[in-house]
């Protein structure tokens, strides 16, 4: 499946929508590329570590910095957690609400769980798509939270 690259060094790792936990700015459908936008905004950038203890230096890289809003682990480690989601469910929560819901499948498909993530998450995912911007995004999130 090549759906993703690997890049040993953040010097090496070309610029795109960095996918951050400190990132102030939560992603959207706004952030969807268009043609013209360049590197910036032309592919997802995510770290293959714990993001929960990770440091903000680690996320040092270079293009446009988003968070995830409230999306629930469908993983067998962090299964039900809110905002604890692996690598490749960030990937594929950021892709489906950038519109890319296929694409989202695809990519979670080879995981036997990976089906679990978009059930536990259908409902938030769907509104977030459908959100115009962060503020949008932050608003849907602060729904979920509330019923936390």
């Amino acid at each position: 499946m090549d759906e993703a690259e690997l890049h040993r060094a953040t010097r090496s790792t070309p610029p795109g929508i960095v996918l951050n936990p400190f990132a102030e700015q939560a992603l959207s459908p706004a952030d969807r590329p268009t043609p013209g936008d360049g590197a910036r905004h032309s592919r997802l950038v995510a770290l293959d570590c714990s993001w929960e203890t990770a440091e903000r230096e680690a996320f040092d890289l270079e293009g446009v910095h988003r968070s995830l809003p409230f999306l629930v682990a469908g993983n067998p480690v962090n299964y039900g957690t809110a905002f604890q989601l692996n690598t490749v469910e960030a990937f594929a929560g950021a892709l489906a609400i950038l519109g890319e819901r296929d694409h989202a499948e695809r990519l979670l498909s080879t995981f036997s769980w990976g089906h679990t993530f978009l059930e536990l998450n259908e409902e938030p995912l769907e509104r977030y798509a459908n959100c115009e911007d962060s503020s949008d995004i932050i608003d849907v999130q602060d729904d979920y939270l509330a019923e936390e």
